[in-house]
């Protein structure tokens, strides 16, 4: 017997950063939802604001070498509702530490790259998590510039399950991810900027698979 599903997740969210001072700079990011969930026998909406990431990074050593540094990550999941039929997240508090490294590619190109590899660690039932990004960008003349980042979620294997009971692909317990994330930028003002970004999803396991388009708005504060 066939089970028609569909399953629609628009999401908005903000993130800042604020150097508190030239090592250390704290960040934050905040999510707002809205999920629905229909097949032959059921359907299921919600909306609202979901996980908050809380965040410092700490420059260990910069040189010519490049920049190295440690990031540490606390994921909040206190406004919402973990018993909700279609809850906007798992409900669990996550931890996560990385290592950074990051070096100016000038005069090869007037670009940068980025490396980064960290471990998270989810309580209770969901599966921990290594992770990696590799990050290359330059400027394009003048105002534009692009960038190219390739973001993988590898699950540990310890967790209880794989997803939640009622198949929500946003709230999987265990699971592999890899995105290519394409950006290209321009810079309207030295403080206001335009982005305009694709992000599909390369492979993974048990997780939702697609294309992401997303339009920003960025703001850099004059110093």
């Amino acid at each position: 017997m066939a089970w028609n599903g569909e399953f629609h997740d628009f999401n908005m969210s903000y993130y800042g950063e604020y150097g508190v001072t030239d090592d250390l700079t704290i960040l934050t990011s905040l999510y707002y939802k809205d999920i629905q969930q229909k097949d032959d026998y059921s359907k299921y909406d919600n909306s609202d604001m979901g996980d908050v990431d809380l965040a410092a990074r700490y420059c260990l050593h910069n040189s010519n070498a490049g920049v190295f540094s440690i990031h540490g990550l606390v994921k909040i999941p206190e406004l919402y509702d973990e018993e909700d039929a279609l809850p906007l997240g798992n409900g669990q508090y996550d931890y996560e530490l990385r290592l950074l490294y990051g070096r100016s590619l000038w005069p090869i190109i007037p670009g940068y790259m980025n490396l980064e590899a960290g471990y998270r660690w989810r309580t209770k039932k969901p599966s921990d998590e290594f992770r990696y990004l590799v990050e290359v960008g330059s400027d394009l003349g003048k105002n534009f510039y692009a960038r190219a980042k390739l973001d993988a979620i590898i699950g540990i294997g310890n967790g209880d399950a794989d997803m939640d009971a009622f198949g929500n692909p946003s709230s999987t317990l265990e699971y592999d991810l890899a995105k290519l994330d394409l950006t290209i930028g321009y810079q309207l003002t030295r403080t206001l900027g335009l982005e305009l970004g694709f992000t599909p999803a390369l492979w993974g396991e048990t997780t939702a698979k697609g294309e992401t388009w997303t339009f920003a708005i960025t703001f850099q504060p004059k110093r």
